[in-house]
């Protein structure tokens, strides 16, 4: 006789989708990980599937080494230089000057990365929607590290964010190997190779795995 499922159960098989598959394999992995999702709850994972390639890579520039509300606050002078409306064409990005862009906030590095991608729009090295979708991961971040100011952190935002991949895994981002290490109790956090090795453990779902080291709680208290 099949064991009827609990509140609890149902709660988790209803509130987790589409991410359930992830959460039960990565609860699967040890006491650690079960006793971390059970802190954080459902899985709120929320992609922007409908931006082109351009606007998620400048978005995702705004937001270098910044905090989300400073990110935040230069993309709205940003957009509002432009109207205030839809973001704004990678021609209308290079026929602004650089006063009007640096007023929005950005560094003149940024403002030179921004320039690179909307240039990288209109020769279409940086692919549009359609093309990039149809692009492997890898082979979208070899294209994508050759424009200025671009590195594979900002690449793999894109690929989380923009196009819902569900396998990426940020092996140099601070707050995913920081997570790990209170995750695990370790006395030092692991380098990008050893997190990307310990990560394959996770694959087919290192983006939520992701979510979730993100989100570990900073007193240390995920041990059940």
């Amino acid at each position: 006789m099949t064991k009827p499922s609990t509140p609890n159960e149902l709660k988790l098989s209803t509130e987790q989708r589409p991410f359930h598959a992830a959460t039960r394999h990565l609860a699967s992995k040890d006491a650690d990980w079960r006793q971390l999702i059970r802190q954080v709850g459902p899985c709120t994972h929320l992609p922007k599937p409908a931006r082109e390639p351009y606007e998620a890579l400048i978005r995702a520039t705004a937001y270098q080494q910044l905090h989300a509300k400073a990110g935040d606050a230069i993309l709205t002078k940003f957009i509002a230089l432009f109207g205030g409306q839809a973001f704004p064409t990678p021609d209308r990005i290079l026929a602004t000057d650089f006063d009007s862009l640096r007023a929005c906030g950005f560094s003149g590095r940024k403002i030179e990365t921004i320039h690179e991608i909307a240039s990288g729009s209109l020769s279409g090295l940086v692919p549009g929607r359609k093309v990039a979708d149809e692009m492997s991961d890898e082979d979208l971040i070899a294209r994508l590290v050759t424009l200025k100011g671009i590195g594979r952190w900002t690449v793999e935002m894109f690929l989380i964010y923009t196009l819902e991949r569900m396998d990426v895994l940020p092996a140099d981002d601070f707050g995913v190997r920081e997570g790990h290490r209170r995750l695990k109790s370790l006395p030092r956090t692991l380098s990008a190779k050893e997190i990307a090795g310990e990560g394959l453990r996770w694959s087919p779902h290192r983006t939520i795995a992701a979510w979730y080291l993100w989100r570990v709680p900073r007193d240390g208290s995920t041990k059940g």
